[in-house]
Formats: structure tokens, sequence, C-alpha cells
């Protein structure tokens, strides 16, 4: 029996920090993994033969499970008034050896360790003999070595990975390969001690820490002071799920509509719809809009804070009308948010699709693997390389190679693979396999805006980010997750339109009841509350190219805000819009001066300013290797997610979007993934006509 602690020390500072949990201070009980045997089919050779012994591993009841009463978990509430939590804590102190003993419901887990030689490919139970022409075009390895091989590799366990790998798996029959370059999103089989993740109110943490982070900046910006702007990504299981706000909004049916006339045949929003509702568990229930019986967990915000009920009263005000579900029939107005929470935990991807079919003996993972490049036989993919705890490693597809990295890293992967423009890789010394100038290109982000009230009555997050509140929450949040920290705190928001003629919603709103300063890596300094605002569908298009041949090098990235007069009316459009909410007479007894931009600012001059100087990305770069029709020079994928002019191969993430959809992008992408997962299968469409969508009374007015 091995028992895996940590320190005393640390445990404290898990205890304490995790009681530190507020967003802006600083986005079925798991089974465990099986051996992976080859499918009965396989027709590969056998593995060498294998003894095993069993080892046994002990997860406590820090797990923390959905379904774990709250009287099994840790220490209740009760118990904690009792003896008083630092009581507790000190307890921890005083017997290290017999504190893990002391957990209720302790298990075993078998473990099976391989006696075999090790090889070197990664460890698995799928081979195959692969041929020489393939070998020698890649690499130097000798004709016919075994190597492992899976019907599937899908390179990233993010917001489309981890889709992928759940429903590719459904086919007892195909084997999957699931490649990850960061960890997983558990510590130890713990939600609790991966607070930073699970905590819904933790957020900043790992936006700020690039330990499950990419941690990007793009290129100085010229049209913003010549600012580098910061873009954390999520690398970790779940991809950005496993960091993003939590927001859940699909975009409105127009987006969906506008990529079938660029040329995504079949994504129209009727295509669409039925896939937003097969991966949505709406906690409100199944309607003609919403799912009820999918692995996504949604709530809907319920929050009573005052500050949260004055925006959307303050928003009817001003003449914009209140929507029951801005995931619905009306995008249009002011309401409260979707969420991807439950429970009072993140609800990411890894969470709803992969960790629940962990075992499953057709699915393998593995995790902190870079994969560095797509190996080709010609025009086929047919698998790839990757680099884990230093080593070089391949693996084989006998289906199919999809990318899920992402719209950085799968356009990263493509280039130096040799996929994108000729010129381009060329000048790197890459071979070229395909020329499509398209990857990389077509970048799209998402800009906004913080405008930011102080607040005259102390009613505001501020308060809670004090060492004494912190602790309060983050206990209450160890032991029953529930509480401050089992929200975002982005409860409330809408979509208006900026001027008459608009036909659906161009500008979103994301209101906090609390002050945000530089992502959070600063703490807030004063009571105040705050929008996020910025435009939707901004005309200013950007790229990203290879920096080296390299892919542990970040590439560049130079997404060009700000580059078109549009863009820059359209940004002091969201300012004047926003003050004008908050003046109304709902926000009268709690509007204090303005914080940002400030009294000062004032003329357009001044607001343009303002915005080169504050404005951020609001993290949703999207569009590098766009859906189109094969004649479109500039596409990368076909209306089926395959790569155009090659064989064997796909990319199912944001990258493929053929333009940006009018909000966050998380949901999307898991849609996208749903409906991959079908073309994948050789599965019909699903469709849902004549659904209807809410049209404005007059385009002739701006509200």
């Amino acid at each position: 029996m091995q028992c895996s602690i940590l320190p005393v020390e640390d445990l404290l500072q898990i205890l304490v920090r995790a009681s530190a949990p507020l967003v802006y201070t600083v986005d079925a009980r798991l089974r465990p993994p099986t051996p992976n045997p080859p499918p009965p089919h396989s027709t590969r050779p056998a593995p060498p033969p294998q003894s095993s012994t069993v080892q046994s591993v002990v997860v406590s009841s820090l797990q923390g499970s959905e379904e774990s009463p709250p009287t099994t978990r840790m220490m209740s509430s009760a118990t904690l008034c009792q003896t008083g939590a630092w009581r507790f804590v000190t307890s921890l102190m005083r017997d290290r050896r017999s504190w893990l003993g002391r957990l209720p419901e302790c298990f075993s887990v078998p473990k099976t360790r391989s006696t075999s030689p090790s090889l070197p490919c990664s460890s698995s139970s799928h081979y195959r003999c692969f041929s020489a022409s393939a070998a020698s075009r890649n690499s130097s390895s000798s004709p016919h070595q075994k190597t492992p091989s899976y019907s599937y590799v899908i390179v990233g366990a993010g917001s489309a990975g981890c889709v992928l790998a759940n429903r590719l798996s459904e086919d007892a029959h195909e084997s999957v390969l699931l490649l990850e370059a960061g960890p997983k999103d558990m510590l130890l089989g713990s939600i609790r001690l991966s607070w930073k993740t699970h905590m819904p109110a933790a957020l900043t943490y790992n936006l700020c820490d690039d330990k499950y982070n990419w941690s990007y900046n793009t290129l100085p910006q010229a049209h913003m002071d010549n600012r580098v702007l910061y873009w954390p990504r999520g690398r970790v299981w779940g991809g950005s799920s496993s960091l993003n706000a939590m927001v859940y909004i699909r975009g409105h049916a127009e987006d969906y509509n506008r990529w079938q006339r660029e040329g995504a045949e079949g994504w129209d929003y009727e295509h669409c719809l039925p896939y937003f509702r097969k991966a949505q568990c709406h906690e409100l229930g199944e309607n003609r809009y919403r799912g009820g019986g999918g692995p996504l967990h949604v709530s809907r915000g319920k929050t009573s804070h005052p500050l949260h009920k004055a925006f959307i009263e303050a928003g009817q005000q001003a003449g914009y009308p209140f929507t029951e579900d801005m995931n619905g029939h009306q995008q249009e107005g002011l309401g409260w948010m979707d969420m991807t929470i439950h429970n009072g935990k993140r609800w990411s991807t890894a969470s709803a699709y992969l960790r629940p079919v962990l075992g499953r003996p057709n699915l393998k993972t593995e995790v902190r693997c870079l994969t560095s490049k797509i190996l080709f036989d010609g025009n086929r993919a047919v698998g790839v390389e990757y680099i884990q705890k230093g080593q070089k490693k391949r693996v084989f597809a006998d289906k199919e190679v999809i990318l899920s990295g992402g719209a950085i890293n799968s356009p990263q992967l493509l280039m130096l693979s040799g996929v994108g423009n000729a010129d381009d890789l060329k000048q790197l010394d890459i071979p070229v396999v395909q020329h499509l100038p398209g990857v990389g290109s077509n970048l799209q982000d998402h800009l906004e805006l913080y405008i930011q009230q102080q607040c005259t009555q102390p009613i505001t997050l501020y308060k809670a980010q004090k060492p004494f509140h912190m602790v309060k929450i983050g206990l209450e949040w160890l032991t029953l997750f529930t509480g401050y920290g089992a929200t975002a705190h982005l409860e409330s928001g809408g979509f208006i339109r900026s001027r008459p003629h608009v036909t659906h919603p161009d500008i979103q709103f994301h209101f906090l009841p609390s002050q945000v300063i530089d992502h959070g890596r600063v703490a807030s300094k004063l009571e105040a509350y705050q929008v996020h605002v910025g435009p939707m569908r901004s005309t200013s298009i950007g790229c990203m190219t290879l920096k080296s041949t390299n892919p542990l090098d970040h590439p560049n990235l130079q997404p060009n805000y700000l580059s078109t007069d549009t863009d820059v009316w359209e940004f002091r459009q969201c300012v004047k819009l926003s003050r004008e909410i908050f003046a109304q007479k709902a926000f009268d007894p709690f509007r204090g001066n303005e914080a940002l931009p400030g009294p000062q600012v004032q003329s357009d001059a001044d607001i343009d300013a303002f915005v080169r100087r504050k404005a951020d990305s609001a993290y949703h770069p999207s569009c590098t290797c766009k859906m189109g029709s094969p004649s479109d020079p500039m596409a990368v994928v076909d209306s089926s997610t395959r790569v155009l002019g090659l064989e064997r191969l796909r990319v199912v993430d944001a990258s493929i979007m053929p333009s940006i959809v009018s909000g966050n992008l998380n949901a999307p992408t898991i849609m996208m993934a749903e409906k991959a997962a079908d073309i994948i299968r050789g599965r019909p469409p699903l469709v849902e006509t004549g659904v209807p969508v809410y049209q404005p009374p007059t385009l002739d007015t701006q509200r």
C-alpha cells in the first residue's frame, strides 16, 4: 500500500490560499482508468507479454465527487463551527501521519505496472508495423518498427478535444488517443486540492499563472500605443474551459447563417442548434432552444446581489428589452447569464466529457506531451511526433489525425509540419507538404474595455477580498461547494445594437460587482462595480506566423487591433452607451464617482485615447484555419473539417470558425466538436428547421 500526501505546510497553504478565491483579486464519481486492451477487431501484432503487479493508491474523500453527500466531505460546516477552522488546521500539524487516515471514505484503486521492456514510443497496448516509405519520409527510424497505433489521434484535450475523445470512443471498435501538452486538471484525483481550477471564483489564479496556461503575448499594437497584450490560453485538461470565466454564450443565429454564406456548407443555425442542445444539460430544463440531457451542465445566474439587479433594471430604463434567455429566442437585451457551473464547481469539458469516460478500454490519454510534428506519407497524415519528458515519441493513426489545439496551437502545428504559406515555410527551411496560405491568417478576437464606477455602499466584492473574509469563503467552498467561491460573479449581462440598421446585436456587456485591474493581477483598490463592454464583430483582421521551427517558441501574434475606423467608432459607442446605462435611476443609490475612464474623459479624442490605453483582449482568438469552400484561396478546412489537399487530417476547434461569433467562444467550440464528431462517424447531421429568432420591431432606431 502506497500513500502520497503533501507536506502539511503545503496543505496549510492550500487551505489558506484556497480561501482567497474571489474572481478579481490577483473565465459521476470518477472511475479509475483501466488498461487499454486492443479492440476486439484489431489485427495489429500483439504487444510483448506483460507481467504486472498491483499497487494500491489511496484516494481520499478530498476528491469531492458531486455524488458525495455533504456529510462525507471532509468536515461539515457544523463541525467547523463547533471545533473552529483553525483548531482543524492545527490538528493537521499535531499528527501528520494519521491525518490521512482520519479522512472518511478512503478507497483503493488497483493500478497495473508494466514490467515489459521500455519502448522507444509511448507505452500502449496498441501497435502496428509502419511502412518504410512514411518512416523514411519523417525520420531515420528503421522500417517496420513497431509503433503505437490508434484509430484516431486527437491533439489537444481542450474544449473540442475532450468532446471528440468522448464521442469517438463511444464506438467500442475504435481506439482513441488524446494528447495534451499540459497536465491533468486534478491533483491526486482531488477537486479540492485543485481548487484554483475548480473553484469558480478563483479563475484569475490560472489566468495569471503559466502552470496551466500558455501565457501568450501579442506583438506591439501600432494602433494601441504599441502596447503588448496578454493572451492566456488553457494548457490543461479542459483547455481554456478550465481557465475561462464560465460564461455560456452561443452567439446569434445570424452568425451561423453567415458561416453558411461564407462557404461553411451545413453550418447554418438550423444545423448548429441541435448540437448546442445535444451538448447541454440546462438546470431550467429542456425546450426548443435548450438541451436537457447532455453532459455539459449549464446554470442560470441567480444572485440576489442588488448591483446585478440594478444593472438589468438600468438597461430597461435606458430603453433596452429584458431577455429571458440570451441563448434562446432573443439574444438582444439585458438579463441573467448562463454559466458552465454545476453544484458550485467549474464544469469544464474535462468534467463534462473526459473524466466520466476514462474507464473506457478504447480511450487512452497522455499528458505533458508537446506535439511537434504531423507525420505524413505523401499527402496523407499517418501520425504525430511529440515530446514527453524530454524524449521524442511517435504514434500513428489508422484512420485520422485530428488537431484540436485551439486557434494558436493548431495553425502553429500545421506550419511546423509543412502545411501553410509555402513562401513563409521556405524561409524557415520547413519542407512544404501543402501550400495553404490561409493557415494562420484571418485571426480574429474580441477586444473589450472596463467602465468602472465607484460604489457609495459597501456591497461590492471589495470587502470579500480581505484576508479574514477570504478564509471564510474558501473554507465554505472547500467543505460544501457553496457561497461566494461557487460563482464567477459574472451573472448578468446582455447584448445591444450599436446603431440603427444593424440587424442583430454587435455590442456585449458582462456586469461585475467588483473592480478588475490588469487581468486581476493587481488587487482591487476601492468599492466599485464595472461593466466589460466591447464590439462583437470587429473589422480588424490579423494573422499569426512562426517565430522559429522550435515548437516551444510562441508564434508571432498580430491581431491588428483597432486598425479600422469602424472599430474605433464602435469602441467610442461602447463607452458612451455604457455610461448611459450607469447613469440611470436604478444606480442612484449606489453611484459614486466614475473610476474609468474618469470624468475628465469626455471628447471623442479623449475617449479614443482611453481606448488605446486601456482596451484588452477578451481572450477569444479564433478563425486562423477558417472553414470554407475549396474555391476560397484562404480556406484551410472544408465543411467536413478536413484539411484541404490532404488526407486523414482534420482540424476541429475555434480556429476553423469562418468568422468570429457574437459572444463568448466556449459554447460554440463545444457545439462544433459535437457536430464534427457526427461527421467523422458518418452519421446523418441533426437539423432543426423553423425555429423562430427575435427580430427588432424596427431597424430605424438603435434600440
